[in-house]
């Protein structure tokens, strides 16, 4: 059975300051409330932004255990409140109540206006969907076998989409419940998803669980758009911006979570304006907010199965029968980690062997021996990371000195965090029980203990849907500009069709350089929208 929230897990609410509090009062209604009164419970998806003036409000989980309290000036709620998505907590008045309710349309403009009050609620709303990811018995509940192929996708959509679950696994012998629920399902409804609010869904797609939840807009069979952007990373949130501010109608898609790999990065040290660096969920997260602002369009889980070019419009097929007519389309779908190539790998995955180092995988890797295998900024980044949690880390990673792939400043921090950096080492095989790791061996014959082992090594382009309408190097990565016989560096070999950010060929694997690209792109589409109203689009 899922274990209980353990107490206080939530970051206490930051003060908001007596102008803010007046500016809230203006746009919302003061109300009251009396003890035991509940505000919004678990599975609600309509309910206001409480700041609260006088009082006290305990925040509970579905069973009733305590998380969190928030007092006078602070203020309720996390992400889903801009979202949409259902709520996965439930809020109690325990001392005499007075508070000003705001409604979400209005809090999302206001936002949008007031710098100030947007950093303090938008930084306490992520800092509180990661201490619910570490909260076990809070979220989705996912049941299901990990040899299930369906399970080991939802589990996958609800880490990239950063939302609180518990997996219950019925080939376990310690959770005999989950065995009898599936016993008697066929392959093709696994898993069993129950949703805040008691409603529970079997053999569902990532796709109608977020509909479900309230985050995932509903396309209709087809959409006709100015520019379609295939791929949420930092290229396509920087051109959903810059489109939409523009006035293009932009919709983006995304078959995973809106950030890609940058959302799950732990800290970005080196990227502009941020001296203190930023992580990966925050940065992302601010970037969907402000793409929204500008009336962007973001639709999620949708995967884009092929491309047919066309005069005037190109069509992208999506999965669930849905197809997209836009006049420019922008190719910013990223690129994945590969996969060790060791034999029984599959086993591990999910359970003990990760390709992202977030707040569930942290939660259990605590004075553990961990393996973080890779050389590039990515995998630094979840090394310090793991280590500053408690965890023992090992680097591991296959040349001969560190320095060839990694920035100065990660290097430093790896030190500084007393990760064991281990040159010229490449795993040949796991060992383990159940999916659980507990040994690696080199390829040198040497074994070494460890946990867990989290994966970050290079690139493969998520390009495949493209098949040869697009030209692409022999690696799969989009070729573009003089290498596509195309005038643009963002050029396809298809007019109209442009590609930037990690799944170019040629493009720097850095998070700003790609949302520069996504800028970019949209100037480019400006010019060939111009050439098609004038006649003098090219045809390369």
């Amino acid at each position: 059975m899922p274990e209980p929230a353990s107490p206080i897990v939530l970051p206490p609410s930051p003060t908001l300051s007596a102008s803010q509090l007046t500016r809230l009062a203006e746009l919302g209604d003061e109300r009251t409330g009396d003890v035991g009164e509940v505000l919004y419970q678990v599975g609600d998806n309509d309910y206001p932004f409480i700041a609260i003036l006088d009082g006290e409000v305990e925040i509970v989980d579905a069973a009733g255990n305590e998380i969190v309290r928030h007092g006078a000036s602070g203020f309720l709620g996390e992400l889903n409140l801009l979202s949409g998505q259902t709520v996965f907590v439930t809020a109690v008045v325990t001392k005499p109540l007075r508070y000003i309710a705001v409604e979400r349309a209005v809090l999302r403009s206001l936002l949008y206006e007031d710098g100030p009050l947007s950093d303090v609620v938008l930084s306490a709303f992520i800092a509180r969907r990661e201490a619910l990811q570490r909260v076990q018995g809070i979220g989705l509940e996912i049941i299901g076998p990990h040899s299930s192929d369906a399970t080991m996708r939802m589990l996958d959509f609800a880490r990239g989409n950063r939302l609180p679950f518990t997996w219950r696994d019925p080939e376990r012998a310690d959770d005999q419940e989950a065995a009898a629920l599936v016993a008697d399902l066929e392959e093709a409804r696994l898993p069993v998803v129950r949703l805040p609010g008691g409603a529970e869904l079997q053999g569902p797609s990532p796709g109608q669980v977020s509909r479900t939840l309230g985050i995932g807009r509903e396309l209709a069979p087809r959409e006709e758009v100015d520019l379609l952007v295939v791929g949420a990373g930092p290229a396509g949130l920087g051109a959903a911006v810059y489109g939409a501010s523009e006035g293009l109608d932009t919709l983006v898609v995304e078959s995973t979570g809106l950030g890609g790999q940058a959302g799950a990065s732990r800290r970005i040290e080196n990227y502009l304006g941020f001296p203190a660096g930023i992580t990966g969920n925050e940065l992302t997260s601010r970037a969907v907010t402000q793409a929204r602002k500008f009336d962007a369009r973001l639709a999620t889980p949708y995967r884009a199965l092929s491309l047919e070019p066309g005069n005037g419009r190109h069509v992208v097929r999506l999965e669930e029968g849905h197809e997209i007519a836009a006049r420019a389309v922008l190719i910013a779908t990223g690129a994945q980690y590969r996969r060790l190539p060791v034999h029984d790998l599959n086993q591990y995955e999910g359970i003990s062997v990760f390709y992202a180092a977030g707040p569930p995988e942290a939660q259990v890797c605590g004075a553990e021996r961990v393996a973080v295998v890779g050389g590039g900024n990515s995998a630094g980044q979840a090394a310090v990371w793991l280590a500053r949690g408690g965890a023992l880390v090992t680097l591991l990673h296959r040349r001969a000195d560190l320095h060839e792939t990694m920035s100065d400043y990660l290097i430093r921090e790896l030190e500084r965090y007393r990760v064991v950096v281990r040159d010229g080492s490449e795993i040949g095989a796991l060992h383990g029980t159940d999916g659980q790791l507990e040994a690696v061996t080199l390829k040198s014959g040497e074994r070494l203990g460890f946990s867990f082992l989290f994966l970050f090594l290079g690139a493969l382009p998520c390009t495949e849907w493209l098949d040869d309408t697009v030209a692409r190097d022999d690696h799969g990565f989009i070729l573009t500009g003089t290498a596509a016989g195309a005038t643009n560096l963002l050029d396809t070999s298809v007019a109209g069709v442009f590609a930037a950010g990690d799944a170019r060929s040629g493009s720097t694997k850095r998070c700003a350089t790609a949302v520069g690209e996504g800028a970019w792109a949209v100037q480019l589409v400006h010019a060939h929208l111009a050439a098609l109203m004038s006649g003098t689009a090219p045809d390369h």
